[in-house]
């Protein structure tokens, strides 16, 4: 679990280094003069240590912890972008964005500890990763197309989002089985698993799914759609592929009542200005053009 917080703070810093070095590189006439400017940028170079190291954490924690369990904290890569950018953007989080921080922590704290998902195998059979490919596969294709035939708005950006998240909890899946395998076989067997190569290519792809969700509307839409949409499905692919066992009964109770109060922090915090300039570099570039001091955001 200490390996999960720290790769979601990790990519979180990462994360707002990356929107830092953006708006304090000069506009670039091509992509390759963007490029050059980052690269020379200390700031970017730290951003992109900072997401390498998440990987590492994650795959860690991954090898050590469930699915069901480990991947529902990259929530507070959230609430820790927040923190993070009011002080590299000099934001002041308001009153509402501090209750809605509260209300993630706390959320977190009660749904995992009430779920307190346990057990399970430390490998998936292979004849069990065809079929889920294949619903997953085809749940990500329709998010997508029904994303990509809206305008640019809510329901694009949601769509999208929501497909990544998809992509995000399957790569996540596909890490835990390859460090199983690199962890018991060694170097060897890792770079020869399909699993490896499965990862990094799904991955890859939700990258890319997550940048048009993020141009294709406001930050409403796509956050919480990414981030509770990754949470659910990586819980369901825990119960599922790693038959691990989360607690039932009367445990039910808190724990739905911490999803809902997850919920309305994720989607709270969501709807903040203050976060949008912490982690979205259009409203970021804005204030900086600007010359503008950061207001306090409701």
């Amino acid at each position: 679990m200490t390996c999960a917080v720290l790769a979601a703070a990790s990519n979180a810093w990462g994360t707002v280094l990356q929107r830092r070095a953006a708006t304090s590189t000069p506009e670039a006439h091509s992509p390759l003069g963007l490029v050059g400017s980052l690269l020379r940028s200390p700031v970017w170079l730290g951003g992109i240590l900072g997401v390498v190291g998440a990987a590492l954490f994650q795959a860690l924690a991954l090898d050590f912890g469930s699915l069901a369990a480990v991947q529902p904290v990259f929530i507070l890569e959230l609430p820790l972008a927040l923190l993070f950018g009011s002080l590299v953007f000099r934001v002041r989080v308001s009153r509402k964005a501090w209750g809605c921080v509260a209300a993630i922590f706390a959320g977190l704290a009660i749904s995992l500890f009430s779920a307190a998902p346990s057990g399970g195998r430390e490998q998936v059979p292979g004849m069990w990763w065809a079929p889920t490919i294949a619903v997953l596969g085809a749940t990500v294709a329709a998010l997508v197309l029904v994303g990509l035939r809206r305008p640019h708005g809510l329901a694009r950006a949601a769509g999208l989002a929501a497909a990544a998240a998809v992509g995000n909890a399957l790569t996540a899946a596909l890490v835990k089985s390859a460090m199983h395998i690199l962890s018991r076989h060694g170097a060897t067997a890792f770079f020869l698993a399909w699993q490896t190569y499965g990862f990094a290519l799904v991955g890859s792809f939700s990258i890319i799914l997550l940048g048009y969700a993020m141009q294709g509307g406001p930050l409403i839409a796509s956050q919480p759609a990414l981030t509770l949409g990754d949470a659910v499905v990586s819980f369901c692919l825990g119960i599922t592929l790693y038959a691990e066992s989360p607690r039932h009964g009367m445990w039910l109770v808190p724990a739905l009542f911490g999803v809902a109060l997850l919920s309305y922090g994720v989607v709270t915090l969501s709807r903040t200005r203050c976060l949008a300039k912490c982690v979205d570099r259009d409203t970021a570039e804005e204030e900086h053009r600007a010359g503008r001091p950061a207001a306090t955001a409701m």
